[in-house]
C-alpha cells in the first residue's frame, strides 16, 4: 500500500471524507459536492525537484501504466489504485500547437492550443474517464455489485464513457438529447456497445434523469459531479507546465459548459503550486457560448448570485448547459485565479474558428468560443499580447463535420460566414484553370 492518500472530501468544509472506492457523489451531511483531497505531507517528502524529474521519465514509455499522460502523475490521482485495475489507453501526452500564423493576426507571437483532443475519443473527457472508469473496475474485482456506469451526455461524455467501459468489459448507459448533438458523437457510444437512451430533452433533463437512476448504487454515475473524473483533467495543468520545462503560462483559457474542467485546471496547478513545482499561478479565462451563459450572468454581478437558465440552441452543443454541477468549484477556482468570464456569440465563435482553421487547425466549436473570447480580450486590452498564452482546444473539429459543412456552404443560421471556402466547379479546361487560380491567388494573398 502507498504511503501517499487521497479521499473524498466536502468541498462546503463541513469535514466530511469518503473513501475513493465507496458510492457517493455528494456529501451526505450537507448535500454539498465532493471533491478529492491528497494529503500532501506524504507527498512533500520528495522535492519538487525530484517529482519533475519522476514525471519526465515517464514520458512516451510503455511501462504500465505510466505511458498515460494521467497515470504517469498516479501519486497525485488516485495512489493507492492497483496497477492491474487500471483501464487506460495512454490517453493524455497531447500535444501544444504553436498557433504561430493566427496568433500573429493579433501581435501575439506565444500564443499555443492545447489540442485535448488529439486522444483515443476524440476530446479531454478520456483525460478524467480512464481514472472513473479504472476505480469502478477495482471496485469490482473486489466484489461491488455493479451493473454499469452511466452518464448524461451532449456527446463528449458518452463517448468517453462508452469506449472506456468497453475496454474494460463494463455495461455502460448514456442518456443524450435528442437531435441536439452530432452524427459522430452519437455513432460512438453506439459502436462501443453501449445502451443508448435518447431522451426528448436538453442536458440539463438528460442530467436530472441519470441522477435518479443512479440513486441504484448498482449504476455507478461518470457525470463530473463525480469528481473522480475532474483528477484525470487536472493533468492538463501539469502536463502543459512540464511541456514547457516546468514554466508557467501567463493565462489560459478554457471553454466552459458544466464547469468541471475550469475547476479541474485549476486544481492542477494549485497543487503544483502547494507541492512547489511552480511559484505562481496562471491567469483563468473562462470562454462560455452567449445562449448558454449563465456563468457569465454571474460574473456580471460579481458572483454574488447563481441563476440557472434554460439555454438556448448553440453551435457549441457540448456547452448547451444552462445548470452546471460543477458552478461552486469553478467560481472558487475563478475568484483564485484572477479570472475573466467572456461569452462569444454564435457568429463570433464560427468566425473564430473558421479563421483558425485557415491557419493549420480543424477547430471544434467550442474551441472557436475559446478563441472567440481570446480575440474580445486581446482588442479590449483586457490580456496582453505579449503573454504566454494557451486555449484549450476540448475536442477534435473530426467529431463536429457537421458545423464545418454547415459553415462553409453559408447555412449556419445568424453567422455570417466570412471566410466560407466552397469548391469551384470547373470543366477540365486547362485555360479556364489557370485563369481562376490566377484570380484566386490575387483574392488570397
Amino acid at each position: 500500500m502507498s504511503a501517499y492518500r487521497a479521499v473524498f472530501r466536502c468541498i462546503a468544509g463541513c469535514g466530511e471524507e469518503y473513501p475513493l472506492d465507496e458510492v457517493v457523489y455528494e456529501c451526505r451531511k450537507c448535500g454539498n459536492l465532493l471533491e478529492v483531497h491528497h494529503d500532501l505531507d506524504p507527498l512533500r517528502r520528495k522535492s519538487a525537484k525530484e517529482w519533475r524529474k519522476l514525471f519526465d521519465s515517464r514520458i512516451g514509455t510503455t511501462t504500465w501504466p505510466y505511458g498515460s499522460g494521467i497515470w504517469s502523475k498516479k501519486e497525485w490521482v488516485v495512489p493507492n489504485i492497483d496497477n492491474d485495475h487500471i483501464v487506460s489507453m495512454f490517453e493524455g501526452n497531447t500535444n501544444l500547437f504553436w498557433a504561430k500564423r493566427f496568433g500573429a493576426m493579433f501581435g501575439m507571437d506565444d500564443l499555443w492550443i492545447k489540442m485535448c483532443g488529439n486522444s483515443h475519443t476524440g476530446s479531454f473527457k478520456d483525460l478524467g474517464m480512464t481514472v472513473l472508469v479504472s476505480v469502478v473496475n477495482g471496485m469490482i474485482q473486489r466484489g461491488r455489485n455493479i451493473k454499469a456506469v452511466a452518464c448524461a451526455s451532449t456527446g463528449d461524455t458518452s463517448a468517453a464513457l462508452a469506449a472506456f467501459a468497453a475496454h474494460a468489459g463494463i455495461p455502460s448507459i448514456v442518456f443524450l438529447p435528442s437531435n441536439k448533438i452530432s452524427t459522430a458523437q452519437l455513432v460512438q457510444p453506439v459502436a462501443n456497445g453501449s445502451i443508448v437512451l435518447s431522451l426528448d430533452t436538453n442536458f440539463d433533463g438528460c442530467m436530472r434523469v441519470v441522477r435518479e437512476i443512479t440513486k441504484d448504487n448498482t449504476i455507478y454515475l461518470a457525470n463530473s459531479m463525480n469528481s473522480l473524473r475532474i483528477e484525470g483533467q487536472k493533468t492538463i495543468s501539469i502536463e502543459m507546465v512540464q511541456q514547457f520545462n516546468w514554466e508557467v503560462p501567463d493565462v489560459v483559457i478554457i471553454p466552459g459548459g458544466n464547469l468541471g474542467n475550469v475547476s479541474a485546471l485549476g486544481n492542477g496547478f494549485t497543487m503544483m503550486h502547494d507541492l512547489g513545482l511552480i511559484k505562481r499561478k496562471p491567469r483563468i479565462v473562462l470562454a462560455q457560448a452567449q445562449n448558454a451563459n449563465p456563468l457569465y450572468l454571474s460574473y456580471l454581478n460579481g458572483f454574488r448570485e447563481f441563476k440557472p437558465i434554460t439555454p438556448k440552441k448553440t453551435l457549441a452543443t457540448a456547452i448547451q448547459i444552462g445548470n452546471p454541477v460543477s458552478v461552486q468549484k469553478a467560481v472558487r477556482i475563478l475568484k483564485e485565479f484572477d479570472g475573466i468570464v467572456e461569452q462569444a456569440s454564435e457568429d463570433e465563435l464560427a468566425n473564430a474558428a473558421a479563421l483558425a482553421d485557415r491557419t493549420g487547425t480543424y477547430s471544434c466549436p467550442h474551441t472557436g468560443v475559446a478563441l472567440a473570447v481570446l480575440i474580445k480580450l486581446i482588442e479590449k486590452g483586457t490580456l496582453s499580447k505579449k503573454d504566454r498564452t494557451i486555449v484549450i482546444s476540448t475536442a477534435h473539429g473530426l467529431k463536429f463535420s457537421e458545423f464545418k459543412i454547415g459553415y462553409h456552404e453559408g447555412t449556419l443560421a445568424g453567422v455570417d460566414c466570412k471566410y466560407a471556402n466552397k469548391p469551384i466547379n470547373l470543366p477540365p479546361d486547362m485555360d479556364k484553370i489557370k485563369e481562376v487560380l490566377e484570380r484566386e491567388f490575387q483574392i488570397r494573398r
